[in-house]
C-alpha cells in the first residue's frame, strides 16, 4: 500500500513561533471578547494536561478557508482526538488540496450583480463567500477517484463511513499526483495519519454525498448501503465516546453551530437518558461562533442551556467566542501548541 506523500517544499516550511502568539495573545487579549479567547486557551491547555483529550467540530467552510493549515498540526500534536463535521467540510479539505492553484478569489463578492454570478456559474466556478471553487478541477477529480472505492465496495459487499473512503483514497496514493499544496497543511491527511474518526451527519447534502446518490441512480453503485448512514454514525460514537473517557472527561470544542456540533454533543444524554448507562459529561465547552444569542436557537443558546440537557455540569469551563472562527480558530490553536 503507497504510503502518503512526503510534503512539498513549500511556504508551510515557514516555522510559526507559537510561543509568540501565545505571549502576545496573553498582553494584548484582556478584555471582552478577546479576554474570553485567552480563558478558554488556557482551559483547554489545562485540560489536555490532565490527561483529557478534545473533540472537536467544524461547521461553515473551514476547508475552503484553509484551516488546515493550524488545524492539521494541532491534530499531529495530539491535540485533537476526534472529529465532527459537515461533509462539505470533509471534502472541500481534499478539493483543496488537489486544486489549490486553479481557485480563484473573489474580493468583491459582496457587490456582485446577479449576473456576474450566473458567469462564474456557467464558467464552472462555484463560490463560497470570496473563494471560487473549481468544478473540474475539484468536483469531478475527486468524484472520478472516491467512485472507484464505493464501487469497490459495492463488488466486496463492504460497507465504510464517507470518512473512510477519503482515508482509502489517500492511503491508495491515487490523488497524490494531484496534490497542489503541502500534505502538510491538510487536516484531513493530519488525522488519516493519526486514524481519527471523523463524524459527517447529513453527509448526503454535500457535493460528493449527492454525487453518491447520482451514482446509485444511475446504478454505478448497486445500492444506498454502501455509505453508512447517520445512525450507524451515532452508535459509532457511543462506542468511541464512552471508550475515550474511562478515565478522563473529554473536551468538546465547537466552531460555528449546525449539524456538526448538535450532532455529537447529544451523545452524552442518550447515552445516560436513553441507554440507562452511566457516563461522564463533556468536561470542557467552547464555541466560536458569529451566531446572535436568540430564543430557540440552538447555534445560538448559551452554553448554561446544556446543563439542562444533560450535556454539561455545573462546573464545566465553557465559553463562548463571539467571532470570525477564520480569524480565532487559528490563534487559539496557535495558543495550544506553544510549549
Amino acid at each position: 500500500m503507497p504510503t502518503i506523500a512526503k510534503p512539498k517544499q513549500t511556504e508551510s516550511k515557514i516555522l510559526t513561533n507559537h510561543n509568540a502568539i501565545r505571549d502576545f495573545i496573553k498582553h494584548h487579549y484582556r478584555h471582552f471578547n478577546s479576554a474570553v479567547i485567552v480563558d478558554a486557551a488556557d482551559a483547554y491547555v489545562e485540560h489536555l494536561k490532565s490527561g483529557g483529550k478534545m473533540f472537536m467540530t467544524l461547521a461553515g467552510a473551514m476547508s475552503t478557508a484553509e484551516l488546515g493549515l493550524s488545524l492539521a498540526e494541532m491534530i499531529r500534536q495530539d491535540k485533537v482526538h476526534g472529529i465532527c463535521c459537515t461533509g462539505a467540510n470533509l471534502e472541500e479539505d481534499i478539493f483543496n488540496l488537489v486544486a489549490h492553484d486553479h481557485y480563484k478569489r473573489v474580493p468583491n463578492y459582496r457587490n456582485l450583480t446577479a449576473e456576474e454570478e450566473l458567469a462564474l456559474r456557467d464558467k464552472g466556478w462555484n463560490r463560497v463567500t470570496d473563494t471560487c471553487i473549481p468544478e473540474e478541477e475539484a468536483m469531478r477529480r475527486i468524484e472520478r477517484q472516491v467512485l472507484k472505492f464505493w464501487q469497490k465496495a459495492d463488488k466486496e459487499g463492504k460497507r465504510f463511513f464517507p470518512y473512510e473512503y477519503m482515508y482509502q483514497l489517500i492511503r491508495s496514493g491515487e490523488i497524490e499526483q494531484y496534490y497542489q499544496i503541502d500534505p502538510k497543511d491538510s487536516w484531513v491527511i493530519a488525522a488519516c495519519e493519526k486514524n481519527l474518526p471523523i463524524f459527517t451527519p447529513g453527509w448526503e447534502d454535500s457535493t460528493l454525498g449527492n454525487i453518491f446518490v447520482a451514482n446509485v441512480i444511475r446504478k454505478e453503485v448497486s445500492n444506498f448501503q454502501v455509505v453508512k448512514s447517520g445512525v450507524e454514525q451515532m452508535a459509532y460514537l457511543i462506542d468511541w465516546y464512552k471508550a475515550n473517557t474511562i478515565s478522563k472527561p473529554l473536551g468538546f470544542f465547537q466552531i460555528a453551530g449546525g449539524i456538526a456540533g448538535d450532532f455529537p454533543i447529544c451523545v452524552v444524554p442518550l447515552i445516560l437518558q436513553d441507554l440507562k448507562e452511566k457516563c461522564k459529561l463533556w468536561g470542557y465547552f467552547c464555541q466560536i461562533s458569529d451566531s446572535t444569542t436568540s430564543y430557540g436557537s440552538y447555534s445560538g443558546a448559551v452554553p448554561n442551556e446544556k446543563i439542562t440537557w444533560g450535556k454539561l455540569d455545573a462546573d464545566t469551563p465553557r465559553f463562548v467566542i463571539e467571532s470570525d472562527a477564520s480569524i480565532v480558530a487559528p490563534l487559539i490553536f496557535s495558543y495550544v501548541l506553544a510549549k
